[in-house]
C-alpha cells in the first residue's frame, strides 16, 4: 500500500521508512520544517530543522523513495511554541511533544496522507497499534524503557485507524540501531533527539522570557497559609513537586518543603509538605480512545511517573480522576488512562486553586 512516512532525520523514522520500503510498500517520505532559529538548528540531537532535513533527504535518496519538505514553521509556532510559553505564564507545566503530536504531526500529516492517496501514516514512535472490537487501539511498546504512549494520548481514534508504528514491537533501541546498520542507513549512529527540540541550548526559560516576560518576573515563595518564606525569579522556573531553586524556603519551619502550587496571577510559588496532595484531579481536552464512560483503571500523571489506581468519570467539560491515594499533580501535564498495556484516553490536568492566603 502507499504509506506516508514522517521522517525527522533521526534513526527511528529512517528505519521505519527503510523497513516499509523493503517490504514492498509505496513509501513517500515527508519532513516537517518546524523551526529554524538559533543554536537549536545545529545542536546535536535536534529534530526537524537544519541538518536533520538534510539527513532525512540523504536517507530517502539511499532508499530511492520520494521525499518532500513541508514548511510548517508558522503552524508549529502557533500550535506548539506559543502554547508552550502561554502555559508557563499561567503557572502550568506544558508538554510540547504532546501538542506537536496532536496538531502538526498527526492532525496535519494524516490529512496530507489522505491528500496524497496514502492509506497510512507511519512514524517512528515506540507504541503499538492493534485492532480491537472497537477499532484501532493504542498500546504500550514492547520495550518499556522506550514506550511513548503517554505522549500520544491525544491521538484520535480516527487518526489511529490510519497510523502505523513499526517500532512498537522492537525489543529495544539497540535492535533499531542494529537494523539501521544492516540497512546501511547514513544516520545509523546519529544521537537521539532531545525532549524540547526547538529550545536553543536547552534553555527553555530564555524562550519563555522572550515571549511572555511576565512569567519570569520576581515574586514571593509562600506557605499554604500565606507566610512569605523566600523570593523567586519567575514562576516559569518551577513546577509542582520540585524542591530545586527554593533555597532556604525548602526547609522553612524546619521541615522539607516542595512546590505544591503556582499562583501566577500573584507571582507566588506555594510550598508545602512533600506528602501533601489531592485525590481529585480534573482534566480538560480529554481524548477518549474508548467509549466515554466511568472507568476503573490506572493513570499516569507525568511521562516518567508510575501508575496510580483510580476511577475516571466523564464530565460535561472533560473528566474527573478520583485516585485511591493522594498525588501532587502538575497543571498542564497529561493524565493518561491505562488498562494493562492499552491506552484508554487522557487529558490535560487543570489547575488546582492555590490556598496561599
Amino acid at each position: 500500500m502507499r504509506v506516508l512516512v514522517a521522517m525527522s532525520g533521526g534513526v527511528d523514522s529512517s528505519v521505519v521508512a527503510a523497513l516499509l520500503s523493503r517490504a514492498g510498500h509505496d513509501v513517500i517520505g515527508v519532513t516537517l520544517q518546524l523551526y529554524d532559529h538559533g543554536a537549536a538548528t545545529g545542536r546535536k540531537g535536534a529534530c526537524c530543522a537544519g541538518q536533520d532535513i538534510h539527513d532525512a533527504r540523504r536517507v530517502a535518496d539511499h532508499l530511492g523513495i520520494p521525499h518532500y519538505v513541508i514548511d510548517a514553521e508558522a503552524r508549529f509556532r502557533d500550535a506548539v511554541i506559543a502554547d508552550f510559553a502561554d502555559s508557563y505564564a499561567v503557572g502550568e507545566t506544558p508538554v510540547p511533544c504532546v501538542r506537536c503530536n496532536q496538531s502538526v504531526k498527526f492532525g496535519d500529516l494524516v490529512a496530507l496522507a489522505a491528500d496524497l492517496g496514502a492509506e497510512r501514516l507511519a512514524t517512528g514512535h515506540y507504541v503499538r497499534r492493534l485492532d480491537g472490537p472497537e477499532g484501532a487501539e493504542l498500546h504500550r511498546a514492547v520495550d518499556p524503557a522506550r514506550d511513548q504512549s503517554w505522549f500520544l494520548f491525544a491521538t484520535t481514534r480516527a487518526q489511529l485507524e490510519r497510523s502505523l508504528f513499526p517500532l512498537g514491537e522492537m525489543p529495544d533501541k539497540a535492535a533499531v540501531r542494529a537494523e539501521a546498520g544492516r540497512l546501511g542507513l547514513p544516520v545509523a549512529a546519529k544521537p537521539d533527539s532531545q525532549d524540547i527540540c526547538f529550545v536553543p541550548q536547552g534553555s527553555y526559560v530564555d524562550m519563555v522570557a522572550r515571549l511572555r516576560p511576565e512569567a519570569v518576573a520576581a515574586g514571593e515563595i509562600v506557605t499554604e497559609a500565606g507566610e512569605v518564606v523566600g523570593q523567586h525569579d519567575g514562576v516559569a522556573r518551577y513546577t509542582v513537586g520540585q524542591a530545586k531553586r527554593l533555597g532556604m524556603a525548602a526547609q522553612a519551619g524546619g521541615s522539607r518543603r516542595v512546590v505544591v502550587a503556582l499562583d501566577a496571577a500573584r507571582r507566588r510559588v506555594v510550598v508545602g509538605a512533600p506528602g501533601a496532595g489531592t485525590r481529585l484531579v480534573r482534566l480538560r481536552e480529554v481524548n477518549w480512545l474508548t467509549a466515554p464512560r466511568p472507568l476503573r483503571c490506572a493513570v499516569k500523571l507525568r511521562a516518567r511517573d508510575s501508575l496510580h489506581p483510580a476511577e475516571v468519570v466523564p464530565t460535561a467539560d472533560g473528566a474527573e480522576v478520583r485516585l485511591d491515594a493522594p498525588v501532587l499533580p502538575a497543571p498542564g501535564q497529561g493524565c493518561v488512562f491505562y488498562t494493562g498495556e492499552r491506552v484508554l484516553g487522557g487529558g490535560f490536568i487543570r489547575p488546582i486553586p492555590a490556598s496561599s492566603g
